[in-house]
């Protein structure tokens, strides 16, 4: 049993249609992207009181490290009231930067990162939620080094339900979460 907390709303709706709670047991959660108040407390609130991990799938770039920041420090904007709205031990799921060549994900579906996207994830780097955990600066640094950022999409080069029935599975079965 865990929280499974996902950027996208596209990703959102396939794992429902894939009724993926039914062969995993989870809550599955998204504010859409960035996120907002009440979907961050609900979050903090979940993970207090049923006390089940929180698993995070966002796209392999660094505005998906931005988002799970949010969640596990708060908003810069909302410091006032952090201990509420925050969910400091979320574990990164997916879309890893070692899963493009982990997942054989092809090229065409692999994008090429911005000067601007090379700034942020080198700001993202610096941060202490990813200095603090020795994996994670890892995959910072793959993402920097290949200059290279996949969405979750890139999944569904496979097929529709490759998330659901492939990718998912094979992570939550090895653990593979940092």
């Amino acid at each position: 049993k865990f929280v499974l907390l996902v950027e996208k709303d596209a990703a959102f709706m396939r794992l429902a249609e894939d009724r993926f709670y039914n062969r995993f047991p989870c809550i599955i959660i998204t504010a859409k992207g960035q996120p907002d108040v009440a979907t961050r407390l609900f979050l903090s609130k979940l993970k207090r009181d049923l006390r089940i991990p929180v698993l995070a799938l966002v796209d392999a770039d660094p505005y998906g490290l931005k988002i799970i920041s949010v969640y596990m420090q708060g908003s810069k904007n909302m410091a006032f009231d952090s201990a509420n709205l925050t969910t400091p031990d979320i574990k990164w799921l997916g879309v890893r930067p070692s899963d493009l060549d982990k997942f054989n994900i092809p090229e065409q579906c692999r994008l090429e990162m911005s000067q601007k996207d090379m700034e942020t994830g080198q700001h993202m780097l610096k941060e202490d939620f990813i200095q603090q955990n020795p994996e994670w600066v890892k995959e910072v640094e793959i993402m920097l080094k290949t200059k290279t950022k996949a969405e979750i999409q890139a999944l569904s080069s496979y097929g529709f339900q490759y998330l659901s029935e492939v990718y998912l599975p094979l992570k939550l079965q090895q653990g593979d979460w940092i």
